[in-house]
């Protein structure tokens, strides 16, 4: 048995396993951005959370459009949430401060994200290979 996820065949196995890695990446992605607290180790590399910030955002538009969510709402929102969360971190959440950069950093993501989504839909592949 067959199904499909965003023009790609595969068992139902994949199909599920798709859509459990899109909601795996949406919760990391906002406990990420919205954590009152610093999020995750305080690793001492510099400018490790801008590399953070660009995988959760390009994780979760990947596997939005790779599991058939409409791209124009997708990347809408996640642009919208690129934003608006160094807004929200800068005036609404204790110990944590809005930076352009960790924004900038979002959007690249966005932007790498809908690339290898894109891709990865057109070819029927999963993008990284």
């Amino acid at each position: 048995m067959t199904s499909t996820v965003a023009g790609a065949t595969g068992t139902s196995f994949s199909v599920w396993a798709w859509r459990v890695a899109f909601v795996a990446a949406c919760a990391l992605q906002l406990y990420g951005v919205y954590a009152p607290g610093e999020p995750g180790p305080g690793i001492p590399i510099p400018g490790i959370d801008k590399v953070a910030h660009f995988a959760l955002f390009a994780a979760v538009g990947f596997t939005g459009l790779k599991v058939g969510v409409p791209a124009r709402w997708l990347l809408a929102v996640l642009v919208v949430n690129a934003v608006g969360s160094e807004f929200i971190q800068h005036y609404l959440l204790p110990h944590r401060d809005g930076d352009l950069y960790d924004a900038l950093a979002d959007l690249l993501g966005v932007a790498a994200g809908a690339w290898g989504g894109f891709r990865a839909v057109r070819t029927g592949t999963t993008g990284l290979t």
